[in-house]
């Protein structure tokens, strides 16, 4: 059970921490990292442990401060770009989060960075809705960049508009080595357009059409004649001297190299296409964004993958989805899976905090929608807290099927009595399990009790919430539900042995369009529960109870500006560093966690 579960009119957790009383400003929420020490089952650090997860990673390194050392630009969601910065060195990089949105740019589904104008600092392509490409000019420096839009849609040296198809991410480079940009389209038929910069007609790049179908190149997937999303990029992989082209498809479940045979003045790409050699070990659910950096400042190209997944059933990469492979005299040697460290748990994660072991502090339970190793079921991840109440540090020390079904929605609560943790774990179809704490308040175990199973009438993707709705000082169950209502459970039984029955199915007429995840906190600090609700779509809900604890009625409010959380927002409310206030902590579509810290004294 959470810190704040105690507020409703339950029975408080063993040794859990009361939550503040006082109102609610969310204008003292700072997000934050890495706001404490978390380590995954080895010990490892995650050095950005609530970044949110990833999914769909599309990387860039790039010096866009001037300090010579590449920097970070990731794009996991549409129209928008993480950047982090190199605050380590040329040869041993470390990246600290600075923003999700750099420069609040609004960048469609994919960008490039390149010095189009050459006047010494980066600017910036992109996609303008729907596979137009868009112009960002930067109006500062090397060393301090402002991005501003100069061209919603470029336009070819014949006046056209530039189409790129979105769902494919362009190249740039001078393949044949005559100091002019070369524009690479990749096209759905596993074709290449290409394109060249035309010189000093205005402030505006301007592309000239060359060649569709250049090279001859057309990418098939291996069985059948399948073409599908691409992804390219350009470095001489065998130091010859030339531009090599890395291909990756949603059809392929690794990287494909097609060798430069030519010389860099006359480029021969006309070879046929082959799995990068010395790359044995890469092997992932498709669509791999390749991206070649001298990371170590060594003098050859390293090589990063996104992986945003294709025909090989992506869910199995949604956890390891940002590949490094380091160049080596020995060839590519794959160092990690995971770049950036973070929790993560695959995707749809959603966490609950209680007290699971007795030693006065709360730890923490994430469940995803399906184990991105085993997938079929989902997983609930275990992260002990073995640092303090005050001073959080928490290590994955557990994973756990309960049972076989998709989408664990944890809930904790003393739901007999007895003075340990019990478990309400929401599904995808097979309503709300109840799972009976029979160890003891310092070593959990949990033991399903089908015969307490609470099933709503209709709808999936249950999530449960506990609250005394009624004052009689028992806890009651609200579900959230595909559909964005909210179903209420009245409990019939009492505290030490609850009995859920349905009260309605459609509790108060809320609504917040699909994917429904309640939550409930004493937001305005006047004694009753309000609500906030997470769904589907980008941002939460807020309900004001303008009733009573014992008789809550509840009023939407679209102008409270609480932090804004990603889709498939799980919040939850708790102090998490025992400092009196409530922090905020939320689950993501992609598996992670956000956290955003109460800065209020």
């Amino acid at each position: 059970m959470s810190a704040l579960l105690a507020c409703a009119g339950g029975a408080p957790s063993p040794a859990t921490p009361s939550p503040a009383t006082s109102a609610v400003d969310f204008s003292t929420f700072v997000r934050v990292i890495a706001p404490f020490p978390v380590s995954d089952a080895t010990g490892a650090p995650y050095e950005h442990a609530f970044l949110g997860g990833l999914d769909v990673p599309r990387p860039q390194f790039i010096d866009i401060d001037g300090d010579n050392d590449l920097d970070l630009f990731v794009q996991e969601r549409t129209d928008r770009v993480a950047y982090f910065e190199n605050t380590g060195t040329a040869q041993q990089p470390r990246y600290v989060w600075r923003t999700d949105q750099f420069q609040d740019l609004v960048l469609g589904e994919w960008n490039r960075f390149h010095d189009f104008d050459r006047d010494g600092d980066l600017d910036l392509l992109a996609e303008e809705k729907f596979s137009y490409v868009r112009y960002f000019r930067n109006e500062g420096n090397a060393r301090e960049p402002r991005f501003v839009l100069a061209e919603d849609s470029i336009l070819d040296a014949a006046g056209k508009p530039l189409f790129a198809d979105r769902q494919n991410i362009p190249a740039l480079a001078d393949i044949d080595c005559d100091d002019v940009l070369d524009l690479f389209v990749g096209r759905v038929d596993g074709t290449v357009t290409r394109y060249e910069q035309v010189a000093g007609t205005s402030d505006i790049p301007t592309f000239a059409f060359l060649q569709d179908r250049w090279e001859g190149i057309e990418i098939v997937a291996q069985f059948g004649s399948r073409h599908g999303a691409n992804s390219m990029d350009f470095g001489d992989i065998d130091d010859d001297g030339d531009l090599d082209l890395l291909w990756g498809d949603f059809f392929e479940a690794g990287v494909l190299l097609i060798e430069n045979g030519g010389a860099c003045e006359t480029p021969y790409l006309r070879t046929d296409p082959v799995p990068l050699p010395g790359a044995d070990s890469l092997s992932t659910s498709g669509y791999n964004a390749p991206y070649l950096a001298d990371i170590d400042a060594d003098g050859d190209l390293d090589l990063f993958i996104g992986v945003l997944g294709g025909a090989f059933n992506p869910t199995r990469t949604a956890a390891e989805n940002f590949w490094f492979y380091e160049r080596t005299p020995d060839g590519w040697r794959l160092r990690t899976r995971r770049y950036l460290t973070m929790i993560d748990v695959g995707n749809e994660s959603i966490p609950a905090f209680g007290d699971i072991d007795g030693d006065g502090d709360l730890d923490m339970f994430v469940g995803n929608k399906i184990d991105p190793t085993g997938l079929q079921t989902a997983r609930l991840y275990v992260f002990e807290n073995r640092g303090s109440a005050t001073e959080p540090a928490f290590a994955l020390a557990d994973t756990i099927n309960l049972s076989e079904a998709y989408h664990y929605a944890p809930e904790l609560a003393d739901l007999d009595g007895d003075g340990d943790l019990d478990l309400l774990v929401g599904t995808w179809n097979e309503g709300v399990h109840v799972f009976r704490n029979t160890g003891s308040s310092t070593a959990f175990q949990f033991e399903q009790d089908t015969a307490a199973t609470v099933r709503i009438p209709r709808g999936s993707n249950t999530t449960p919430a506990l609250i005394d709705l009624d004052g009689d000082g028992d806890l009651d169950l609200v579900v959230g539900e595909a559909v964005g209502s909210l179903n209420a459970f009245t409990n019939t039984g009492t505290r030490d042995a609850p009995r859920f029955e349905l009260a309605t199915e459609d509790w108060m007429g809320i609504d917040v369009g699909r994917r429904a995840f309640p939550s409930f906190v004493d937001l305005d600090g006047d004694g009753d529960m309000d609500l906030v609700l997470g769904r589907e779509q980008e941002g939460t809900v807020v309900y004001w109870n303008v009733g009573t604890r014992a008789e809550p009625r509840f009023e939407i409010d679209e102008t409270v500006r609480i932090p804004l959380l990603p889709p498939l927002a799980t919040p939850r409310f708790v102090d998490l560093d025992g400092d009196g206030d409530l922090d905020l902590v939320s689950g993501t579509s992609s598996g992670g966690l956000v956290y955003w810290e109460n800065g209020a004294r």
